[in-house]
């Protein structure tokens, strides 16, 4: 009789001892699944970038992560609780970015992602935390080009079809000799073997090429656009936006920002800018 009773009671206390393990574990598990937005997972945080762009977002031969996007998302991921092992580095052509945020394939996107009111419509926006604006680069000896004045006499330039950039020579420029090739690198390789006079694209993008092979290039004349780089996540996330917001701000006011700039840029002879306001987009 006793031991019916011992066996009914150890049964009653294993069942009871189940139920409290399971209420214990399920706030853990709800956390380890990302429960704070889309790209995270098990601690770990995906964030996009480029993979081709030397200075802003590049993958190198060793597999790690370099360049300003880089250093401002990892900046903001250590805000955010993430340490920069804890990140998954996603490769973000600017043709996909939108479709990664939407479908939560990512955290944010810190791609030379300039804010528009197209863009908008998709995505919500942190930043600006870069102002940059269309220029010009050209070979290190050459003293034809100076700025976009000196565009005339049928100079051959180069940029990427399908771009913002090209289409402004297209439109503003139509004396000029346009060339239009799938990517920068591609272009770059032309200026180096004299194909092109010059290849025009973001101030800060050239910079990051120039930086790349020092004293083979240089940029020329005074940006002839303006566009503001911000970082990308899932729209309407306002709790997100603040928090990324928050951490550009501390990153601006610390001096991590200019420090980042100066070591991915400086060695492109590019100047450091002042850094942009930050603004809820």
């Amino acid at each position: 009789m006793s031991m019916k009773k011992m066996s009914k009671n150890q049964s009653r206390r294993i069942r009871v001892a189940a139920v409290v393990a399971i209420a214990a574990a399920l706030p853990l598990s709800l956390t380890a699944c990302g429960g704070g937005g889309g790209g995270s997972d098990e601690g770990k945080i995906v964030i996009g970038t480029k993979f081709d762009q030397p200075g802003l977002g590049m993958k190198n031969p060793d597999g790690t992560m370099s360049g300003f996007d880089v250093d401002v998302a990892t900046y903001v991921a250590q805000q955010l609780g993430y340490k920069p092992e804890d990140i998954e580095w996603k490769e973000s052509p600017s043709s996909q970015r939108e479709t990664l945020i939407q479908n939560d394939q990512v955290e944010f996107i810190a791609a030379t992602y300039s804010i528009t009111d197209a863009r908008k419509e998709k995505v919500s926006f942190a930043g600006p935390y870069l102002v940059t604006g269309q220029s010009l680069l050209v070979k290190a000896d050459n003293t034809d080009i100076t700025g976009k004045d000196s565009l005339a006499n049928n100079k051959k330039l180069c940029s990427v079809s399908g771009s913002t950039p090209a289409q402004k020579i297209k439109d503003e420029f139509p004396s000029v000799q346009l060339q239009q090739y799938d990517t920068y690198s591609a272009c770059i390789e032309a200026l180096k073997n004299g194909a092109i006079d010059a290849v025009t694209t973001d101030e800060v993008i050239l910079a990051g090429y120039a930086a790349q092979t020092p004293g083979a290039f240089k940029l020329v004349g005074q940006p002839f656009s303006e566009e503001n780089y911000g970082i990308g996540l899932k729209k309407d996330d306002t709790e997100l936006q603040t928090k990324i917001n928050d951490a550009l701000t501390k990153m601006e006011s610390d001096g991590a920002w200019k420090a980042a700039f100066e070591k991915n840029l400086g060695p492109a002879g590019i100047q450091v800018p002042s850094p942009p306001a930050i603004a809820k987009n």
